[in-house]
Order: structure tokens, then sequence, then C-alpha cells
């Protein structure tokens, strides 16, 4: 799954175009490297997303295509 996607599915990031934009702008990265929002997520990666002054750092558990919101916070874990 793409990462923009991922970040939308797993309500990270409220909208996939804002995801696409925080990619775009340099204030994600994954496993250590500024990633862009084509780059394909798989589980065990490690997510870090740049908001304001706070870093919120997740490491993916899982990926699916749709999930509800009360199962969404079951795709990562805070790190």
């Amino acid at each position: 799954m793409r990462l923009d996607k991922y970040l939308k599915v797993s309500r990270l990031i409220k909208r996939r175009t804002v995801a696409n934009e925080a990619c775009d702008n340099g204030r994600v990265s994954v496993n250590g490297k500024v990633a862009k929002a084509s780059l394909e997520i798989k589980p065990g990666d490690k997510i870090e997303i740049a908001l304001g002054t706070r870093t919120l750092a997740v490491e993916v558990l899982q990926v699916a295509e749709a999930v509800r919101k009360d199962d969404a916070a079951a795709m990562y874990r805070e790190i």
C-alpha cells in the first residue's frame, strides 16, 4: 500500500491530500529516510511524522485497504 494511503486509512493523518503534501515537504520518514508518498509500506516499517513541534513515531503492524474507525488504531503501534 502507498504511504499516503496508509496514513489516511490508519487515521494518522486525516486526509490523503494532506498526507501527500506532508510527504512532498519532507515531514515523513520511513525507516530513517525521507519518504515519497508513493513508497510501498509493509508490516515492520517505522514511520516518523513531524507535526508542528511534535514528532510522532509508529511501527506498522498491519496493512489493510479499508478499516473501520474503531479498528484503525490496531494498524500501528506508537514508539
